[in-house]
């Protein structure tokens, strides 16, 4: 989220983890939290990462290395300095287990400081699982659309938290820079997405999931979880699921997930979590499913799939469809795009999803050199480990639909351009081909 402070080259690089080692109540608002002493004994002493202080004497913001220790005392001070406060937590539009469940501890944590915390987000949840996990765990969440933003007043906030993004995967992003309302913190796992500036930042792409992030702080004893409150047991649920979700059940977990995984199991229910895995796919996402299967074309192991026009509360079916697609025979990568059209704002973009079980293919990278970025600079798009997505907005050319001609030929255009864009990292030598029967 671009401010009228930007990271320099260097604090930004010390973001990211330099070298891959191992690493590893009570209930009242205005209580305070547990001291490091108390962390858990399976903590690990070193976290290899770094975070960014911006400290309030100075106005300057200091890259440090941290120990755990170092860390939680940095998070600790921020905190407390913000005490008594009343905080939004943006989400992304689409938010997933990772981010639904690391706001929630992120809320129970600032309750100790007797912070309030609203979660919010901007588009919609249409993935079956992350309807149940909201639904079954009473997860505090509520849409806050664009339109109804505008009208609201955002002066109630003293600051607002990014937690699972940075600001550029929210539609809230423009409308908190027009308030003026000051990032307080950024906990993200995702590779860093431009210059973003906050008073505190803990940015580990090495990590699988943010929910991995936010456990350790409990770990650690910012809040000390108890089987017998209700909504620790439902949140450290939704942790577990969140952390799954984001390592292919634990398939793609590194150590830290597995710590932040044992450290869950002694608290979670684990017939809630069958229940939210149960979640049946819609007719919907099945038809979008049988679409890309349709429509699908194979070049290098790449499979790749335009599905046309979605509904807004469908979006999901996206990322579901590509995680199909991947499981057909020698076939390392799945992209799966198609037109969203959001009814509400009259608006369309062209979403899309990449799944790899290519090691050696990185899709941030991937993704970023496919679609470029937009005249401010703010990519189209970007991944994490085996994972991506991309949403490219098409501005005046939205709508006017009605004219099924029209509509068609539209939809040919794009198709042919995202995958042209594509195969000139598939295949260079390749022009646009037919897809596969």
């Amino acid at each position: 989220m671009p401010s009228s402070h930007s990271l320099s080259t260097a604090n930004q690089a010390t973001m990211a983890s330099t070298t891959k080692r191992p690493t590893e109540h009570n209930n009242s608002a205005a209580s305070e939290p547990e001291t490091a002493e108390d962390a858990d004994p399976l903590a690990p002493t070193v976290l290899e990462t770094a975070i960014i202080v911006k400290t309030p004497s100075t106005n300057s913001i200091l890259p440090v290395a941290q120990s755990l220790d170092s860390k939680l005392e940095a998070l600790r001070q921020t905190l407390h300095r913000h005490r008594g406060e009343r905080q939004l937590i943006i989400l992304q539009d689409f938010p997933d287990p990772d981010a639904l469940s690391g706001a929630w501890a992120y809320k129970l944590i600032a309750q100790q400081y007797g912070i309030v915390c609203d979660i919010v987000y901007a588009g919609a949840l249409s993935h079956q699982e992350n309807i149940a996990l909201v639904k079954l765990t009473g997860l505090p969440v509520t849409r806050l659309a664009v339109e109804t933003a505008k009208r609201k007043d955002l002066s109630i906030y003293q600051g607002c938290v990014l937690i699972d993004n940075q600001g550029t995967t929210s539609t809230l992003t423009p409308l908190i820079q027009a308030a003026k309302l000051p990032i307080t913190m950024i906990i993200d796992h995702h590779t860093q997405q431009g210059n973003t500036e906050a008073e505190f930042i803990d940015i580990r792409p090495h990590i699988r999931a943010t929910a991995t992030i936010l456990s350790q702080y409990l770990q650690a004893g910012l809040l000390k979880f108890d089987n017998q409150i209700n909504d620790h047991v439902k949140c450290a649920t939704a942790l577990m699921h969140g952390l799954r979700s984001d390592t292919d059940a634990l398939r793609q977990a590194q150590e830290e997930d597995f710590l932040a995984a044992a450290f869950l199991s002694r608290f979670y229910d684990s017939q809630l979590l069958s229940a939210v895995l149960q979640a049946s796919r819609s007719k919907r996402v099945m038809d979008v499913i049988e679409r890309a299967l349709h429509n699908r074309m194979i070049q290098n192991n790449f499979s790749i799939a335009g599905v046309g026009y979605l509904r807004y509360e469908d979006r999901d079916a996206i990322p579901q469809a590509a995680d199909f697609l991947l499981t057909e025979e020698n076939v390392h990568t799945a992209v799966v795009y198609g037109i969203v059209h959001d009814e509400d704002q009259e608006l369309e973009v062209v979403t899309g999803s990449l799944r790899t079980d290519k090691l050696t293919l990185d899709p941030d990278e991937f993704i970023k050199e496919a679609f470029g970025q937009d005249a401010h600079g703010r990519f189209f798009g970007g991944g994490r480990s085996q994972a991506g997505g991309f949403e490219i907005p098409m501005g005046f050319l939205s709508g006017c639909n009605e004219n099924k001609e029209y509509a068609r030929l539209k939809w040919e255009v794009f198709d042919m351009q995202i995958k042209q864009k594509l195969l000139e990292l598939v295949n260079p030598d390749t022009s646009y081909p037919h897809h596969s029967d």
